[in-house]
């Protein structure tokens, strides 16, 4: 038998007959429905609501006490965001379309067909959800406020930037959908999974699997478990990681290395919530969340034809994107000292007098590694340090030929829309000063920003000041 799953919110299935109350329970159970309050008595409809937050509500028109058209206003009133679908014997166009009207979601004729209504209930579900989200994202956008702070402890920040990415990470967190996590290596992907996972309150465990280097058998069987005998060598039956994370969430790291094969049993698991284990023909069912996470662009790959389509726009129902560390040199000083801290208490070791000139080196630098890099120097440095004011020249030796500092936008665009084109003079000078700015007045860091010795900038420097004299 399938595995059944629980919505976060009942399901509120409102008739007279009993016969009735039973076929829809039992056809939402079959799909995997199972969270569903029946009600016989259209007086205590109000009251329920009152009590629970129902997600669906499936109401009868023709009841004895308080016929639905009579408490379909009442709700609508009181609950404006609850879909509503109508179930009635009565084929009257002119009512249906009355009570749409009114904003029910659907309007249900019975004998009602199973997989119509089983499709009509998951999709106002999904509408709902996805209203909240919206409503949830708006009042972080307009109080700019974190309402789950300790959620993202481990994220260390202070430009806007990096708020506006966790104030959405904030409003989706508690959404069934999955998301999109995108970045480059050592951005803090995970971080993200692991904050989405505690602000969600799923009761379930957060299960991390990283999908590169999986082939197809090694990828089923990791996630979907087998039975006994499945195949040689299987003695004992192995349930998988998707079951370890029900009513949980299950991350999916380096998602754009996923075979082909793989993509397609993984598109099946997120449209259906079934999965067939190794060695079986009885599918089992999950309400696990899926979180997936790429360094890879998707979009590209689903162009190279390595990647399917509906795949990545399944996944990229809501979609984070973590800037890399030279989009964040604001961040640079804050994330260095949080790493000095953390180093100086795991190597036993006292905090070194830090100079100054320390924070404009690092942001001459590109960190092709992003935060994990920056943190991997930091701890080799305080390792190696010995006491005292801790040496740049550990630095400078550990990101000496590695790269000038990517620019944040092409070379070639840099004039772009500029109507007048500054002299070779004024070019200089406002590189150098810029130079300087980001090197905090440190001339050896400067030059080293602008790819030009120390000597010759000084002499730059001295006709700069020359003529601002003049």
């Amino acid at each position: 038998m399938p595995k059944r799953k629980h919505p976060g919110n009942p399901i509120l299935v409102v008739d007279d007959e009993a016969s009735v109350l039973t076929a829809l329970s039992i056809a939402l159970g079959a799909s995997g429905y199972t969270n569903t309050i029946s009600c016989q008595d259209a007086r205590k409809v109000e009251g329920i609501l009152e009590e629970q937050d129902v997600g669906v509500l499936l109401l009868d028109l023709n009841m004895p006490h308080i016929p639905g058209k009579i408490l379909l206003p009442k709700i609508r009133e009181e609950h404006p965001d609850l879909p509503i679908i109508i179930i009635s014997g009565i084929t009257e166009v002119a009512l249906a379309v009355e009570c749409m009207k009114q904003g029910v979601f659907d309007y249900l004729v019975k004998p009602i067909e199973i997989s119509k209504l089983q499709a009509t209930v998951g999709r106002a579900l999904e509408i709902r959800e996805l209203r909240r989200e919206n409503i949830s994202l708006r009042r972080h956008l307009i109080e700019r406020q974190l309402n789950n702070p300790d959620a993202f402890v481990q994220i260390i920040y202070r430009n806007e930037q990096m708020r506006a990415v966790l104030l959405y990470v904030e409003s989706i967190a508690d959404s069934r959908q999955t998301v999109l996590i995108t970045g480059e290596t050592g951005t803090g992907k995970e971080l993200i999974a692991q904050a989405i996972h505690l602000i969600s309150g799923r009761k379930g465990e957060l299960v991390t699997v990283n999908v590169a280097g999986y082939d197809e058998n090694m990828f089923a069987d990791a996630l979907f478990g087998h039975l006994k005998g499945a195949y040689t060598g299987a003695d004992r039956a192995r349930s998988g990681l998707v079951e370890k994370a029900e009513r949980g969430t299950l991350f999916l790291d380096e998602i754009g290395d996923l075979k082909m094969e793989s993509q397609v049993k993984l598109l099946r698991l997120m449209e259906s919530g079934e999965y067939y284990p190794l060695g079986s023909d009885v599918p089992s069912r999950t309400d696990t969340r899926i979180l997936v996470a790429t360094n890879r662009d998707l979009e590209t790959e689903v162009g190279n034809g390595v990647f399917r389509k509906d795949l990545y726009f399944r996944l990229k129902t809501h979609h984070v994107h973590l800037p890399p560390l030279r989009e964040r040199i604001k961040d640079l000083p804050v994330l260095a000292d949080h790493f000095f801290n953390l180093a100086a208490e795991e190597l036993g070791k006292p905090l070194p007098k830090i100079p100054p000139e320390l924070y404009g080196l690092l942001s001459s630098y590109h960190f092709p590694g992003n935060i994990r890099e920056l943190r991997s120097l930091i701890f080799d440095a305080m390792s190696r340090h010995l006491g005292g004011t801790l040496s740049l020249n550990l630095f400078k030796e550990a990101i000496r030929g590695k790269g000038k500092r990517i620019p944040r936008i092409a070379k070639e665009d840099f004039f772009a829309g500029a109507v007048e084109l500054p002299t070779i003079k004024e070019a200089t000078e406002m590189l150098v000063t810029e130079a300087m700015k980001r090197a905090e007045s440190n001339q050896s860091i400067a030059a080293r920003i602008l790819g030009i010795t120390p000597q010759a900038l000084s002499q730059r420097l001295k006709r700069v000041d020359g003529r601002k004299k003049e």
